[in-house]
């Protein structure tokens, strides 16, 4: 079973590892992916930087918890989903954005996943 686990835990750490870089290297294609319009400016400023810092963080860290097996490394990137989701609640219920379940949902399952990981996989906290 832990191998199993290991194995699913580490596919959204490449996951968000490949997007994050993405943003650094290769923002034009990047955002479309996200369903977001690549800006100008200080815009594409923030969107390199707070996109690419959001998935290499989430990635990095994934990746870091299951070689150290450190517990507090999946943390981080679970607490990343959990806010991004409620975000995306918020935008929906309040800003009139679009309700987009597959992506909320994407975000719960992947952080439950961590937490789950978190009880399991680690030979020290």
């Amino acid at each position: 079973m832990r191998r199993g686990l290991t194995l699913v835990v580490i596919l959204p750490g490449l996951l968000f590892l490949v997007l994050g870089l993405r943003w650094l290297v290769d923002p034009a294609s990047a955002a479309p992916s996200l369903g977001l319009t690549l800006e100008t400016g200080f815009g594409l400023s923030s969107q390199v930087a707070d996109l690419s810092a959001f998935f290499l963080v989430a990635g990095l860290s994934i990746l870091i918890a299951v070689v150290t097996r450190g517990r507090t490394w999946y943390y981080p990137p679970a607490m990343l989903l959990l806010i991004a989701a409620t975000g995306r609640l918020i935008a929906w219920l309040v800003h009139g954005a679009a309700f987009v379940p597959q992506t909320i949902a994407f975000e719960v399952v992947v952080a439950v996943l961590l937490l789950t990981a978190s009880r399991y996989l680690p030979e020290r906290d």
